[in-house]
């Protein structure tokens, strides 16, 4: 240190200062002038510093100036303020008073404060008064604790009392209050917004070990940490926390939240450095789990397409998780019940429990009470259940009511998320005599009679993809349609996804059109409807052909006649015209035709179908009719690339002949939803 003197009118003092280590901050070349004329009652105080740095708290400035009228204070000490300035300091005001047993210093910027008090006695201790301080000024010091967190708006209120020992941790305690905080991370991993809350908060920073206590409340806000999104009320929710952080990363051997009746929860935690889970246990008891979706578990559900799943009752549970995934959970449920939004599913009355194991088998019972799939009402059931090694299974096979009939799940066994790996699940199903009249109304569809019954050998879910194995069979219009090839991507998503393949066999043509309302057609169905896609319910593509039966002796064994409205239907869908060997003014002279044969087709592909008919069918019919020895000649072919839909038989011989190949999706299912209401009217021509 320098230190020289002007002659004694002026009274000027200068000091060079190498290095200034206190118990906060080291400041490094600094230069003090102080000017007091020899008559006046206060002089004028400059100070600058080339660097400061206070590691423990995370702060530093550059070329660092304050310049204020200094002042004796009347009890042996002195007092001035002024203006400080500097790079890395931002612009605001800095008032010291140097007491003969204490330092006060006070930092103003608008309404933002920062008050320091140091004691003589005990030079170690600080006390931080913070009041309206924005958040992000903390930023340097919530390094030391949190080195990828990004404070970027709110306040913080605090009283915080700093003990600085030379030789030993840092430590920071005292109450605190943030109002309105945002932060985040570089990879938005961890994030908040709109944070409220009253604490008492105790750390400790070393060098080889990290200590922080936090008590108190939250007051509103929203909070994000990896899949788990928050939506704190407004109400008052307890909080505590206990954290140990060393080179390998965070323990938390203390977690608390106290929600009132919608969630208390308790438990300890581990953390790598990188933010990774290493371990998690939880206790968990909600009595009131309506809120619980919105609040705490709308992330973690959006992950497959649940998060406005509602739940109404109430749970406990215990839950154990560790780097690859969860581990254990034993849950009780209490007349717990279950919907998602969009009512694709809904459970009533859950009751008992569910517990699930990665290592010791565990055993347990879950009931429900009934309950809705996809608008289908299905009874209550009891599930035996059974954990071992990860995966959770029926003990033995479930059957319930559903839709007049029986549905019984053979086997069902389902994995959680294992690291990298996601939900799988399989099962076996059977359906028993399900009424297809309840099953249509349920549907919207239209009133269908007969039965739906079949066996799913084994489904998988993997991948949100669902497939199956086997198929289903539905006696309905004295046939039957069968179901192959089915599967489901995102089926409890978003714009679940359907594809298969269906077979129609032996079809009353009277009961069809009865219930279309499409007019009246006798004879017997066939036909396939193969590589169906549907897009939230909505076809995307198939390949269809509906045909009357191709064997010679059942046709002529039925009586196949087509009503004129019927005609007059297949015309307006098929963009076809219809052709007599009569004159066109006897036409309406009668009721019904006889026909041979009827066969269409539509080969769907980018909201367009390329249609045909009994000619484009044809070739596969002849070889078929012709290994079956009953082979027929060929159709009569249209002119103008027609295509022949309805080849007619007897007198008056009627022929229904299509010429429009490309018909547009859309307009082809308004003019079906027409024909259902009844508002296409016969026209003779």
């Amino acid at each position: 240190m320098a230190v020289g003197t002007a002659p004694a009118q002026a009274r000027t003092l200068h000091a060079k200062i190498a290095k200034l280590t206190t118990g906060i901050a080291t400041l490094q070349q600094v230069r003090v002038d102080l000017e007091w004329p020899a008559t006046a009652e206060q002089g004028r105080l400059r100070i600058r510093a080339a660097r400061i740095d206070a590691p423990d708290l995370g702060y530093g400035g550059r070329d660092v100036a304050w310049e204020c009228p200094l002042r004796r204070d009347g009890a042996g000490g002195w007092r001035c303020e002024g203006a400080l300035r500097g790079e890395g300091v931002r612009p605001s005001r800095l008032a010291v008073d140097l007491g003969t047993a204490f330092t006060d210093i006070r930092l103003t910027q608008g309404d933002a404060r920062i008050d320091v008090h140091r004691v003589a006695a005990a030079p170690d201790d600080t006390r931080i008064d913070l009041t309206r301080v924005p958040l992000a000024w903390l930023q340097a010091m919530s390094q030391q604790a949190w080195a990828e967190g990004r404070l970027k708006s709110g306040t913080v209120d605090a009283q915080l009392r700093v003990r600085a020992p030379q030789n030993a941790p840092l430590e920071i305690g005292g109450p605190l209050r943030f109002s309105a905080a945002s932060f985040d991370t570089p990879d938005a991993s961890v994030a908040a917004e709109h944070l409220s809350g009253r604490f008492d908060l105790q750390t400790s920073f070393g060098t080889r070990e990290r200590r922080v206590r936090l008590d108190g409340e939250w007051n509103g806000g929203e909070l994000l940490f990896g899949s788990a999104y928050v939506a704190l009320p407004t109400s008052s929710v307890g909080f505590a926390i206990e954290a140990v952080g060393d080179a390998t990363g965070w323990r938390l051997p203390k977690i608390e939240w106290r929600d009132g009746a919608v969630l208390r929860a308790e438990g300890d935690a581990a953390f790598a450095n990188d933010g990774a889970l290493r371990a998690l246990d939880l206790r968990l008891d909600s009595r009131d789990a309506k809120p619980l979706t919105a609040r705490y578990l709308s992330g973690w559900l959006s992950v497959f397409g649940l998060s406005d799943l509602a739940l109404d009752g109430g749970l406990q549970a215990r839950l154990r998780l560790d780097r690859n995934g969860l581990r254990g959970l034993d849950a009780h449920l209490s007349a717990l019940d279950v919907r998602d939004g969009a009512d694709v599913f809904r459970f009533d009355d859950l009751d008992g429990d569910l517990r699930f194991s990665a290592d010791t088998p565990v055993d347990s019972d879950l009931r429900w009470a009934g309950g809705r799939l996809y608008g289908l009402e299905f009874g209550e059931a009891v599930v035996p259940l059974r954990s071992a090694d990860g995966l959770i299974a029926f003990r033995a096979p479930v059957s319930f009511s559903a839709v007049g009939g029986r549905m019984r799940f053979d086997r069902f066994e389902l994995q959680p998320r294992v690291g990298e790996q996601g939900l799988q699940s399989r099962f076996g199903l059977t359906l028993e005599e399900m009424d297809l009249g309840k099953l249509s109304q349920a549907l919207g569809w239209p009133a269908f009679r007969g039965t739906l019954g079949g066996r799913i050998p084994d489904a998988r879910y993997v991948d949100d993809r669902l497939s199956f194995e086997g198929g289903l069979a539905m006696d309905v219009f004295d046939g039957r349609v069968s179901l192959s090839s089915l599967a489901m991507e995102r089926p409890f998503g978003v714009a679940p996804t359907l594809s298969a393949d269906l077979a129609l066999d032996d079809l009353d043509l009277r009961s069809v059109t009865e219930v279309f309302d499409f007019g009246s057609i006798t004879g017997r169905l066939d036909g396939s409807i193969r590589n169906i896609r549907l897009v939230d319910w909505s076809a995307t593509s198939f390949d269809a052909d509906l045909h009357t039966d191709r064997d010679a002796a059942k046709r002529r064994r039925e009586r196949q006649r087509i009503s004129q409205r019927a005609v007059q239907n297949i015309s307006s869908v098929g963009d076809a015209s219809f052709v007599t060997s009569l004159q066109g003014q006897l036409i309406g002279l009668f009721d019904d035709f006889g026909y041979r044969r009827i066969g269409i087709t539509c080969r769907l592909r980018n909201e367009v179908c390329a249609m045909g008919g009994l000619d484009s069918l044809d070739g596969f019919a002849a070889a078929t009719d012709a290994k079956a020895g009953s082979a027929e000649p060929a159709s009569p072919r249209s002119d103008n690339d027609g295509f022949t839909i309805v080849e007619g038989a007897g007198l008056p011989r009627l022929n229904v002949v299509g010429f429009k190949r490309r018909v547009d999706w859309p307009t082809l299912v308004e003019r079906l939803a027409a024909i259902g209401s009844g508002d296409i009217k016969p026209v003779v021509e």
